[in-house]
């Protein structure tokens, strides 16, 4: 029985990456718009650049199924495999690692926000709705997707240790090393805020349903700030 538990556990972590991996924006666009998103926007494929290229009816979407890629495995798994808490912070990393380098993809895809709410969202709920408030004032007040997923990123563990959440201080540490991985994957947008050539994200349009590219939407081709 040992034996059979340890496998599916394992099996269940590749399936994990699988999940994670899944390119939501990349084959939204492809369904919805004929565009490949690695080519438009700032070719991140996260759903920032989702919205940025095909509009919030494309990009809604996009979030919702990326968080969904973290909570998942992250509360779903662990019952399935009989196994507990370290295990399931694992299977949400797994489900991390996959969204940012999704094999589908060539190894590449988004920066790991929407998915790695997605994973805290199962193991402590209370901090990841602290830490969308933060991000949405720090993008609103600045305009920069990138230093507000950035703040949120380094906050989080800090968040987590003053609200109710599983794995006690275990989760505070593992959650350091979560957001250590995102902030290095923004780690091109930092040094662009350091010199102070990071772009605002910006919309001009009140509906962007998004064509190809969308219009009613502003698009810098050479824009770094998706972050999600």
């Amino acid at each position: 029985m040992v034996r059979m538990t340890n496998s599916l556990t394992w099996i269940l972590l590749a399936l994990a990456y699988v999940v994670g991996a899944t390119p939501t924006s990349y084959w939204v666009g492809l369904a919805a718009h004929d565009l490949d998103l690695r080519e438009h926007g700032s070719g991140n494929l996260g759903a920032t650049n989702a919205l940025r290229v095909m509009g919030w009816k494309s990009a809604v979407p996009v979030l919702l199924v990326d968080i969904g890629k973290g909570w998942v495995p992250a509360a779903l798994f662990p019952p399935l495999a009989g196994v507990g808490f370290a295990w399931s912070f694992l299977f949400g990393l797994a489900a991390i690692c996959g969204h940012m380098f999704s094999f589908w993809v060539g190894f590449k895809g988004g920066k790991g926000m929407a998915t790695g709410a997605g994973a805290l969202l199962a193991l402590a709920p209370t901090a990841v709705l602290i830490g969308f408030m933060l991000w949405f004032c720090v993008t609103l007040g600045s305009g920069y997707v990138s230093l507000a997923s950035v703040l949120v990123a380094v906050a989080m563990p800090f968040i987590i240790a003053f609200t109710p959440h599983q794995g006690g201080v275990e989760l505070i540490w593992l959650s350091s090393g979560l957001a250590a991985l995102i902030v290095w994957k923004h780690r091109t947008n930092v040094r662009r805020l350091i010199r102070g050539e990071e772009n605002r994200f910006n919309r001009t349009s009140k509906d962007g349903d998004g064509q190809s590219p969308p219009q009613g939407v502003s698009i810098d081709v050479n824009s770094p700030g998706d972050q999600v």
